[in-house]
């Protein structure tokens, strides 16, 4: 999934850079791969609410366990609200938007104030997914290459069936 959410970013940039003959396909692309990582995401979160996440080592600080709690509360956020936000920009500005070929509905009436409302939400949450996806990155790779106490490892170990933590 982290993989799809820098590919959105990466391909928002260039479409909003495009003034070329590329720049309608990239925009179907955005749309099409936005409402997917929504249904991606939904289905994490039905996952992630019923199975256990990995422990963090006993050596990870109190103020880190914080932030990193923090950090990952706010991406999800950022991760839900962004395809949110560009489904009812769609909406606002009466543009048809579909998935797998089926008409998705719009969230709001056309509306052009609130299509530049949305419009800029949607460039400013992108900057927000940006940077905490860096720092996500950054915590990673200290906790990787400079801690070594076992975080990147449980980042990328296998779940089993194991029991929801609390």
């Amino acid at each position: 999934m982290a993989l799809l959410v820098i590919a959105l970013l990466f391909i928002g940039v260039a479409m909003v850079a495009s003034v070329g003959g590329s720049q309608p396909q990239l925009v179907a692309w955005h749309k099409q791969l936005g409402l997917a990582l929504l249904v991606l995401l939904l289905v994490r979160l039905l996952v992630r609410s019923v199975t256990a996440r990995p422990a963090l080592p006993a050596s990870v600080k109190a103020w880190q366990r914080h932030l990193a709690g923090l950090l990952h509360f706010a991406l999800y956020v950022l991760l839900v609200l962004q395809p949110l936000v560009g489904w009812a920009m769609q909406g606002a500005a009466d543009y048809p938007l579909r998935l797998a070929g089926w008409h998705v509905p719009p969230l709001v009436d056309a509306d052009a104030g609130l299509y530049g409302l949305l419009r800029c939400a949607h460039g400013w949450i992108a900057y927000g997914l940006f940077g905490l996806i860096l720092a996500h990155a950054g915590a990673a790779l200290v906790h990787a290459l400079l801690y070594r106490d076992g975080v990147w490892q449980s980042m990328w170990r296998v779940r089993s069936n194991r029991s929801r933590d609390s």
